[in-house]
This record gives structure tokens, C-alpha cells and sequence, in this order.
């Protein structure tokens, strides 16, 4: 059987796709490949026609992902950000419930820390939050280290609200820090 000439840069970009939902949702260590590439249909063996290990596929699904980011960001908002409204979509319960759909860093970040792998794209994600931040306060002594801290609390609650069985506590820690993160930006 004959494929399209273009089949291979389709099937490469459904395995990135996938894997950088499943990284995000699932964590690195715990999303193997068979199960990946079954998902999609493939063989196991056919991955490496496509990528050269499992650490290209995570470098190169977490910059799927944040590309993802950027395109969904795009699509719902225009222009700047003020970091008010950064907060409430990022502690959004959607952002919560759908991690497959959401910022790479709750999950993927203290994996790649712990594997000693650290990722140039983890750095610029990290600071195009905090440039998007700072953005959006009001620009006033200490708003880099604030932004740092609003970003820590952000990533923090997102990962303790995903882990929390009891919903009434995840919608907690959510509505909590939003209220305290911007109070924050208040006093600035």
C-alpha cells in the first residue's frame, strides 16, 4: 500500500500530539511508548522511524505543547493580559479537570527536575509567564520577584488542586489562591 507523500510528517505530528497530551495529563515516567504508539494505532518499533528515544519525544512533545499554549491563548484572547485575568484562566477548574489541555509545568516540570533533565523550553515557558505577569501589573518596584511568586503560587495550586480527591477542596485551593495571588497585585 502506498502512502501520501506527506504521511510521515502527519504520523509524526499525531505521535507529538499525542504524547504532549498524555505528558501533561499523565507525567512522563508513567506514559510508555507501546501504549503510546498503540493509541495511535502504530507499532512500537515504527517510534523510532520518527524520533531517536523517548527523551527527544519529551523535548520535542513539550515544545508541541507549548505551542498548543500559545495557539489556545490566541484564540481566546487578544492583545495583552492583565495578570488578574492570567490568574482566573490559569486556577480555572477547566485548567484543572483538563491537564492534557493545560501548561506543561505542574506536571512536567518537577519530572524533568528529578531525571536531571532540564529543559530550554521549560526556561522559556517560565519566563514568558512571569514577562506576561509583570505585563500585566502595574509596573512598580519588586514586580519581577512578585511575578515570580504569583507564578510559584499558580503552578503550586494547579498541582495540590489535581491531587486532592475531595472537589470541594481542589475548588478551594483554587478560589483561595486566585483571591490571595491577586490581592497581591492589589498591593503592588
Amino acid at each position: 500500500m502506498r502512502y501520501a507523500e506527506d504521511h510521515k510528517a502527519q504520523t509524526h505530528q499525531r505521535i507529538l500530539h499525542e504524547a504532549a497530551a498524555r505528558f501533561r495529563r499523565d507525567g512522563i515516567g508513567a506514559t510508555g511508548l507501546q501504549p503510546l504508539m498503540k493509541a495511535l494505532g502504530l507499532t512500537h518499533g515504527g517510534f523510532y522511524a520518527h524520533f531517536k528515544s523517548k527523551d527527544d519525544l519529551v523535548e520535542k512533545a513539550l515544545r508541541c505543547a507549548v505551542d498548543q499554549l500559545d495557539e489556545a491563548r490566541a484564540a481566546r484572547l487578544a492583545g495583552d493580559v492583565s495578570a488578574e485575568t492570567f490568574i482566573d484562566m490559569y486556577l480555572a477548574p477547566e485548567h484543572r479537570d483538563e491537564p492534557e489541555k493545560g501548561c506543561p509545568l505542574p506536571t512536567m516540570s518537577s519530572e524533568l527536575g528529578q531525571r536531571g533533565q532540564p529543559s530550554e523550553i521549560t526556561d522559556e515557558l517560565i519566563n514568558r509567564m512571569l514577562s506576561t505577569l509583570e505585563a500585566g501589573m502595574s509596573a512598580g518596584q519588586g514586580a519581577s520577584d512578585k511575578s515570580v511568586m504569583i507564578m510559584s503560587g499558580l503552578v503550586g495550586a494547579l498541582v495540590l488542586a489535581r491531587s486532592a480527591k475531595d472537589p470541594q477542596l481542589a475548588e478551594h485551593i483554587l478560589q483561595t489562591t486566585r483571591e490571595q495571588l491577586k490581592q497581591q497585585i492589589i498591593n503592588a
